[in-house]
């Protein structure tokens, strides 16, 4: 009776040695899986500020919970059942998909710089439509989950990638986790910024003069900062974008001249500048990746421009008919 009681503690210990040992792993994984993804994280807190730039104070953290909770849905719901089928049955469509959504992200950042340049064309016929306080909130939601969209499945697809040949149960553990710590952690950053002017008004009522120094900062630099993101969220969606689609002609042979060319360019900027070689070359592979992205949205932006043309020309002269 003792032996087999024994023996039953001897299995109770080796299956509690095992499930630390695979919580170590999952704990490893997501670590790692998550700082490869940092890039994209970074890009993704600041691309989503401006979805809530100019919307009455009360209605900006809702509109990023909601932003969040879509987000959520994304990456645990739409994206992980993919990417973890994909992974076991069918890898190598992964890096089409991407190049897909990457360009999307492209054709997104080059309609944002065609209109601060006044070059975005509407057809003549075309009226401004003026929507609702509830309409226009929904719009914007919808839209910011639409871009978080590519940037998740970017930020899942790098995870995925550095997670190597780990059980399937170990990936999708991790995904989980990369998943629920990367949304929380920048919605809450997107929460803390745009909510800073509010702490400002707060702080520079106060009677201490620190405090009412601080406040007049947080209130007047809040609304530049914000500009500012919205030009690097821009910016971001260009390089990410550019970036996905560099890496995918990597495995397209009569394409590699392409990303080997602005590898080789960015090693020689590098060079020029032997103590920060690593910096310099990141800053000029990013730059190129963000005009190649740019010059990618570009050509889609005219191709739908010109569809879209096309069809309100057919519509008029079927109405004229």
């Amino acid at each position: 009776m003792a032996s087999g009681l024994i023996a039953l503690l001897d299995d109770v210990a080796a299956i509690a040695k095992l499930a630390a040992s695979s919580l170590d792993d999952v704990a490893a994984a997501s670590a790692k899986a998550g700082a490869k993804a940092a890039g994209v994280v970074i890009d993704d807190a600041a691309v989503t500020p401006k979805y809530v730039t100019g919307f009455t104070p009360d209605r900006e953290l809702p509109m990023i919970w909601k932003i969040a909770k879509g987000s959520l849905r994304n990456k645990l719901l739409i994206l992980m059942p993919i990417f973890m089928a994909l992974a076991a049955f069918l890898p190598q469509a992964l890096t089409p998909l991407l190049m897909v959504g990457g360009a999307f992200l492209c054709f997104e950042a080059a309609e944002k710089v065609a209109e601060r340049l006044g070059l975005h064309g509407h057809a003549e016929h075309d009226t401004p439509v003026i929507l609702e306080p509830a309409a226009h909130e929904s719009k914007m939601v919808t839209g910011a989950i639409r871009t978080d969209m590519i940037l998740s499945a970017e930020i899942l697809a790098i995870a995925l990638g550095t997670l190597g040949s780990m059980a399937l149960a170990t990936k999708a553990i991790a995904l989980a986790t990369v998943s629920i710590v990367v949304t929380f952690g920048v919605y809450g950053a997107v929460g803390l910024i745009v909510k800073m002017d509010d702490v400002g008004l707060k702080l520079a009522a106060h009677d201490n003069g620190l405090s009412q120094a601080i406040g007049r900062v947080l209130v007047t630099g809040m609304p530049k900062l914000l500009a500012a993101l919205s030009v690097i969220g821009t910016a971001a969606m260009a390089w990410v974008g550019g970036g996905i689609i560099v890496h995918g002609l990597e495995e397209i042979a009569f394409l590699t001249i392409i990303p080997h060319l602005f590898h080789d360019w960015a090693h020689a900027a590098g060079a020029v500048m032997p103590f920060a070689a690593g910096a310099v070359e990141w800053i000029a592979g990013a730059t190129l990746a963000g005009i190649f992205g740019i010059f990618i949205g570009g050509i889609i932006a005219a191709i739908v421009m010109f569809i879209s043309r096309l069809r309100h020309k057919n519509q008029a002269a079927g109405e004229k008919i």
